[in-house]
C-alpha cells in the first residue's frame, strides 16, 4: 500500500502523548494534518489529561500500538530510551507497506539498529532522529538529524510540513551516536550544577560560588541557568535517566567505562524519585528558582535521615 506523495495529506500516528507528542500533534493539526495518538498511559492516571488534550485539538485516540500503526503514513516515536525498541516491535506487524517510522527517541545507536530492524523486515521505512536541543522552544522546529537509508527520501517531506530536518547519515547510529554524546555533556552538566549548587546552599556559600562561576564563564546567567537545569531534572529526571542509561551505552561501545555518564543517570533518577515523592510540589509547574528547589532536596534528606 502506498502512501500519499504530498506530506499534507498524511495520517500521522503519534506514538507516546507525552509532552514531546503534545506539542508534535499541536503544531500538525494547526496544518490541518488528521493526527492519531496512542500512549501506555491510556487508563491510567493520566488518561483524563491525554483525552482532554487530544479533544481540545481534534487527536483521535488509538487503542493500541497495532491500531495506530494501520492507520498512519508517517508514525513518529517519542517515548522514554527504554521503549523505543519494544514501541518498534509492537507496531511492526501492522505498520503500511511504504509508511515512514520517525524515531525520535534517545536511544543508543545499537537500540536505534534494533528498532529499524522491526520495522524494515514489515516493509516500512524507518529514520532515526536525533533531537539536538529542547523542543519545547523550538516545537516542531527543533533541529533534527535524521539518519538512515530512508533519511533522504524523508527529509524534504520534513522540510515541507515544518521541521528543521537535515540528514546526518544513510547508515544508522550516525544521528544517534551524535546525539548520545551531546548528552553526555548536556544532562551531565544539569546533574553537576545540581550537586554544585545544593551543596553550596547547603554550606551557604552559593552567592560565592555563583560569582566564581560568572567569572570563569562570563558568558552565562549562572542564576537563571541553574533554575532551568533543576526545573528540567523535576520535571523530567525519570526520562532523562533513561536516556543516560543509553548514552552510558554508546559510551561503553567506544570502549570506554561510562563514569560520568553512569553518574547522571544516577542523579537524574534520583531527582525523578523526589518529585515523584512530592519534594517538589506540582512537578507540572514552573519551579520558583533553583535556590527554593535545594532547600527542597535538603529538607528531604533531612527528613530521610531522621527515618
Amino acid at each position: 500500500m502506498s502512501i500519499p506523495t504530498d506530506p499534507r495529506h498524511w495520517s500521522v500516528g503519534l506514538v507516546g502523548y507525552g509532552e514531546v507528542g503534545r506539542i508534535l500533534a499541536e503544531d500538525l493539526r494547526a496544518q490541518g494534518l488528521a493526527v492519531s495518538a496512542y500512549d501506555l498511559k491510556l487508563g491510567s492516571a493520566a488518561d483524563t489529561s491525554i483525552r482532554a488534550h487530544a479533544a481540545q485539538n481534534g487527536v483521535a485516540l488509538a487503542e493500541s500500538h497495532a491500531a495506530l500503526a494501520s492507520l498512519a503514513d508517517f508514525i513518529v516515536s517519542a517515548v522514554t530510551a527504554s521503549q523505543a525498541v519494544p514501541v518498534a516491535e509492537a507496531c511492526a506487524p501492522a505498520v503500511r507497506g511504504g509508511a515512514f517510522f520517525l524515531d525520535f527517541n534517545s536511544a543508543s545507536p545499537g537500540a536505534k539498529i534494533r528498532a529499524a530492524g522491526h520495522i524494515d523486515a514489515s516493509g516500512a521505512r524507518y529514520v532515526e532522529a536525533a533531537v539536538m536541543t529542547a523542543i519545547p522552544t523550538y516545537r516542531m522546529r527543533v533541529p533534527l538529524l535524521l539518519g538512515g537509508a530512508s533519511a533522504a527520501a524523508l527529509q524534504p517531506l520534513l522540510l515541507s510540513l515544518g521541521f528543521d530536518a537535515t540528514v546526518a547519515s544513510d547508515k544508522l547510529g550516525v544521528a544517534s551516536a551524535t546525539k548520545m554524546c551531546r548528552s553526555v555533556m548536556i544532562k551531565g552538566l544539569e546533574a553537576m550544577v545540581i550537586e554544585s549548587f545544593t551543596s553550596a546552599r547547603a554550606y551557604g556559600v552559593e552567592d560565592q560560588v555563583l560569582a566564581s562561576l560568572a567569572e570563569t564563564f562570563p558568558g552565562i546567567d549562572w542564576e537563571k541557568q541553574g533554575g532551568y537545569f533543576f526545573k528540567r531534572a523535576i520535571q523530567h529526571g525519570r526520562r532523562r535517566a533513561e536516556e543516560m542509561l543509553e548514552a552510558a551505552a554508546t559510551v561503553r561501545g567506544a570502549g570506554l567505562e561510562p563514569w560520568s555518564a553512569a553518574g547522571t543517570a544516577e542523579r537524574q533518577g534520583w531527582m525523578a524519585e523526589l518529585a515523584n515523592a512530592g519534594a517538589f510540589g506540582a512537578t507540572e509547574t514552573a519551579t520558583k528558582g533553583w535556590r527554593l528547589d535545594a532547600d527542597r532536596i535538603l529538607v528531604a534528606l533531612k527528613a530521610r535521615a531522621r527515618g
